[in-house]
């Protein structure tokens, strides 16, 4: 079953097999190199139908650590594209870009210079998020947006879109999980705005919505866009398996063509419940409930767990 094609708009992808954006914190002032070259591109040679690449930041600030790969710079193009064209010559795997901002999650340590979201003692840059709400005790309490922001950061992120596409990417992801800026919006637990964004789920979806619109509008029609979402924040009076039923249909009728389901990483006192597969129900749901593909992540460890996922439907 893993090894059946699978189409999204254009797109054919030869397998079912994708490999997961992972940040890897080697890039400089937001520039890959040799090492992504060598990174992507042997993950692209051991078959995988798709590539995405780290979460890769639409601004400056947007990064999470200084190591972070960026596509906010037009030098950035010829880089990004090095590596997308030897990807394209050599193999026959799709390669995608996932593009976020991190918001309060921002200028922090690289993850083996001071652990996880470690807020950076020198070199810091200003970060924001939806509301002034800290990550944790020992982060900063984040700026909360307003409108001029938010116009910037929907402009950052149309204005990367179309960096991607110059640079040859056969699709884009949105960023909207684990609770980096987007996220932010969308969670309750992190969104106590008292304006139109603010409340409701529908008001806290909208800017999210605006700024995934802007990008579909700038994209190629014949390109697909994913979206990535946290399924659940695994703490009470947080976003629900529910919920996200509810938010994929909204960005599918926005144009989002697959959701990339994860869970969790949106506020430090969450619980959640690992195991093997631990996030397929929630992709399940989605898939079944709003009539629409899904990436699926989580402990996934075998070609056997990934047969009986497909074969399941």
């Amino acid at each position: 079953p893993i090894f059946t094609p699978f189409k999204l708009r254009d797109m054919i992808v030869e397998n079912r097999i994708a490999v997961s954006p992972m940040c890897m914190y080697s890039a400089e002032d937001g520039l890959v190199g040799d090492w992504h070259l060598v990174h992507l591109g042997s993950r692209a040679m051991g078959g995988a139908g798709l590539i995405m690449t780290e979460s890769t930041a639409i601004s400056a600030e947007g990064r999470i650590t200084a190591g972070c790969a960026g596509i906010y710079d037009d030098a950035h193009i010829p880089a990004w594209k090095r590596v997308v064209d030897y990807i394209h010559e050599n193999t026959k795997t799709k390669i995608g870009m996932q593009l976020s901002h991190a918001g309060r999650k921002a200028s922090t340590h690289l993850q083996w210079e001071g652990g996880e979201q470690a807020p950076l003692s020198e070199g810091a840059w200003p970060i924001m998020a939806a509301s002034a709400i800290a990550y944790s005790a020992t982060n900063p309490a984040p700026k909360e947006m307003n409108r001029e922001d938010m116009d910037q950061v929907r402009d950052d992120f149309v204005a990367a879109t179309q960096r991607a596409e110059n640079a040859g990417f056969d699709m884009v992801e949105f960023h909207c999980a684990h609770g980096y800026l987007l996220n932010t919006f969308i969670s309750p637990k992190t969104n106590i705005r008292t304006d139109e964004y603010g409340g409701s789920l529908e008001n806290r979806l909208s800017y999210p919505l605006e700024v995934f619109k802007a990008m579909r509008a700038v994209w190629p029609e014949g390109k697909p866009m994913s979206v990535r979402v946290s399924a659940t924040d695994w703490i009470q009076d947080g976003i629900t398996p529910e919920d996200t039923v509810q938010i994929a249909k909204a960005f599918k009728a926005a144009g989002c063509d697959i959701l990339d389901v994860s869970s969790g990483q949106v506020v430090s006192e969450e619980q959640p419940e690992y195991g093997r597969l631990f996030q397929l129900p929630f992709s399940d749901l989605v898939r079944m409930e709003a009539d629409m593909p899904t990436m699926t992540v989580g402990n996934i460890q075998s070609y056997a767990d990934a047969n009986s996922i497909i074969a399941s439907g």
